[in-house]
């Protein structure tokens, strides 16, 4: 008989961030018995290469482009995999389909940490049969479901790891948001939080009525814009509350000139 703690795993990759997609891989290498078959960075790839690899196990990030995990996990058939999450989700969506999946991840990942999970899921595949995961997977999607859908409503704090506890961050506090590389800076009056996200990632929870892109690197909330200058170029800046100076990108700065009524330039 196998022992299960030595089997080998078939493991997908599923992340549309490179970086996270390359550490991922690093840190399963270190995993005795996981086996990489492959990597995808999109919705379509990654049903494709399910179909084709049939992999064991998936690592499964939530947002991506031309959909979300959620669509992936709908379009599997009988011969589902194991499923874990790594995903930068708030800790309260997180507890809404803890008990549905077989484990989640939060970014930035500890090695220790993907290491339980991938045993978990070691566990799971030896002991289930496709029907059960099958039946599993649609449970973890109405879950996922009606977290996403209680975030919608909930969009006044985002939840910030730091130093291995969450922090409350009230959407009320924030002046702008700043990315840096993989992650966004966000900043409120008199401090600021790095968070493991991509600003375009931040920007599809943020509601547009209250804030507004300046830039493909800033975000900032828009009754925190006191005023405008104009900058060579025809160009503008955003002068806001905690006396910071943000320009304003060209391709956003038609959106940006009917906030005072500033004239639209030809």
């Amino acid at each position: 008989m196998t022992d299960i703690q030595t089997e080998r795993l078939s493991i997908l990759i599923i992340d549309d961030e490179p970086l996270a997609r390359r550490r991922l891989q690093r840190l399963l290498a270190a995993i005795p018995g996981a086996g990489i078959v492959g990597t995808a960075g999109n919705v379509q790839q990654a049903c494709d290469l399910i179909e084709e690899l049939q992999p064991d196990v998936i690592l499964l990030d939530i947002q991506m482009p031309g959909g979300t995990g959620f669509d992936i996990l709908e379009r599997l058939g009988d011969n589902a995999p194991a499923v874990i999450f790594v995903t930068a989700f708030d800790h309260y969506a997180l507890r809404a389909f803890e008990a549905a999946a077989i484990d989640y991840v939060t970014k930035p990942i500890e090695a220790s940490r993907l290491r339980t999970a991938i045993e978990r899921a070691r566990v799971a595949v030896a002991a289930r049969t496709s029907a059960e995961r099958v039946l599993e997977l649609s449970e973890t999607v109405q879950a996922l479901r009606q977290a996403l859908r209680k975030h919608d409503m909930q969009t006044s704090d985002l939840w910030i790891k730091s130093r291995g506890e969450f922090v409350r961050v009230t959407l009320d506090r924030v002046v702008r948001f700043q990315a840096e590389r993989d992650y966004v800076r966000i900043h409120t009056e008199g401090r600021s939080y790095l968070h493991h996200e991509s600003l375009a990632s931040l920007e599809r929870r943020l509601d547009p009525s209250e804030f507004l892109r300046l830039h493909r690197s800033s975000i900032v909330r828009r009754d925190c814009i006191v005023g405008l200058k104009q900058a060579p170029f025809a160009a503008l800046i955003a002068l806001l509350s905690d006396g910071s100076e943000i320009r304003v990108g060209r391709t956003y700065s038609r959106h940006v000139r009917p906030l005072t009524g500033a004239p639209q330039s030809e």
